[in-house]
């Protein structure tokens, strides 16, 4: 895919594998809902989950996205990198109301209401900010009008 395509194919995912190393070596893959802010891939979890002690501890990541229904139809993304935990509450706030535009509908004005109510739960949460070294991608659709 090119750079534009990637983008768009971030843009548009719903749902991301954010593969971490567990304490035993592991991998260590879970389903995560993302916002990109600025290009950048963003998540909020738990500072106590077990993916944010994972990255806390190595913050090595793998994160694949993939749609398609038949082989013809196949694309994804491998993003492989780091992860930057980030504590600032006003920054988890900011992500927690972006979740809640793009997974809820949450209406743009009240997203100022929506950090203001987060800000109770934002100590016990902590943003995930991805640092991606490497992407590949895949497309089959290219593929297949090539042939």
């Amino acid at each position: 895919m090119t750079p534009g395509e990637i983008n768009d194919y971030l843009t548009l995912a719903r749902t991301i594998i954010l593969t971490t190393i567990g304490p035993d070596g592991v991998p260590d893959p879970v389903g995560m809902w993302f916002v990109l802010r600025d290009d950048e891939v963003w998540m909020r979890t738990y500072g106590s989950s077990q993916k944010a002690l994972n990255v806390i501890r190595d913050p090595r990541v793998a994160v694949l996205i993939e749609s398609g229904e038949q082989y013809a139809q196949l694309r994804g993304l491998q993003l492989t990198g780091t992860v930057d935990v980030v504590r600032d509450e006003d920054v988890i706030c900011e992500i927690a109301a972006d979740l809640l535009v793009k997974y809820e509908g949450l209406a743009p004005e009240h997203v100022a209401a929506a950090r203001a109510a987060y800000r109770a739960k934002a100590p016990k949460q902590v943003a995930l900010k991805l640092q991606p070294t490497k992407i590949v991608s895949w497309d089959h659709r290219k593929l297949m009008a090539a042939q």
